[in-house]
């Protein structure tokens, strides 16, 4: 049997403000409390500093866009370094080229390494994201850390499934999925539950590459949005480890064991008994 590698990971959702600034705040904290409780890999929600803009549809760009580097890379490089720790920051990010909804990733000594962008753009009522976001060009990405390899991918990105088999054939053994999702206030849909269905397909890209999620969603109502919170942790078999709750602000610490991902895959084939010339 491999040997065990357990590693403490958390998720940060929250409640954000039209106050950029104090979300800022509130994150640092909520990012420091983790790393004092032993986290060594921390990914906050989606777009963690603004408000969801896109259900608007048209809002000025300028008004929530930050570079990388910029306020919020120098802010959480120093709070990575400080305690040894790798920290995803979800922001919306202005380039030369345009703007696109990204994932920051800092390592453990404050370094900022490749930026991912967000490869699937959504475009429905009170979601007007290509509005907004220029599609991410960058691949699939996966970071070799001190505590492990990990994959980021961004909210519309969870709903399919080639991107989770891509980001684990790249050799990721965790998928983090910084969220923005909820309901809409007084719609009912005709498919079904949402939640529901948001977190099943996430269980069963665990179970499919044999990887450990952790889905991390905001929570609060904004606008004509109520987003559902419920970030969780499921392991490479998708049983859920732990999940936050619906209407609060927290932290969630996570402990998982990243051998069992290479016990499962052996033991049920996944990847040994593969087709891929049958894919095309």
């Amino acid at each position: 049997m491999a040997q065990k590698k357990l590693l403490k990971i958390a998720a940060i959702q929250t409640f954000v403000s039209k106050n950029s600034a104090s979300n800022l705040i509130k994150a640092l904290s909520f990012v420091e409390n983790a790393a004092r409780k032993g986290a060594k890999i921390i990914c906050l929600q989606e777009l963690y500093r603004t408000v969801y803009f896109p259900q608007y549809k048209s809002e000025k760009k300028d008004d929530y866009a930050e570079t990388i580097p910029g306020e919020s890379t120098r802010a959480f490089s120093k709070l990575a370094k400080k305690y040894g720790v790798v920290i995803i920051v979800p922001i919306f990010e202005k380039r030369k080229n345009g703007y696109f909804n990204a994932a920051a990733v800092i390592d453990h000594t404050g370094k900022l390494l490749p930026t991912y962008h967000k490869i699937h753009i959504p475009q429905d009522p009170l979601f007007y994201e290509k509005n907004y976001f220029n599609q991410g060009e960058t691949g699939y990405k996966v970071y070799n850390t001190k505590y492990g390899k990990i994959g980021v991918l961004i909210c519309y990105d969870q709903w399919f499934p080639e991107a989770a088999r891509m980001t684990t054939l790249a050799g990721a053994d965790i998928i983090f999925y910084p969220t923005a999702i909820g309901n809409i206030i007084g719609d009912k849909s005709f498919e079904g539950d949402w939640h529901d269905a948001w977190e099943t397909v996430m269980r069963g890209h665990a179970i499919a590459n044999s990887v450990y999620v952790v889905a991390i969603n905001r929570v609060g109502r904004e606008d004509h949005l109520k987003f559902w919170g419920q970030s969780f942790m499921c392991d490479s078999f998708g049983k859920i480890l732990c999940r936050a709750s619906s209407t609060k602000e927290e932290f969630l610490i996570g402990e998982v064991n990243l051998s069992l991902n290479r016990k499962i895959r052996k033991g049920w084939g996944f990847f040994n008994n593969r087709r891929p010339e049958t894919y095309k």
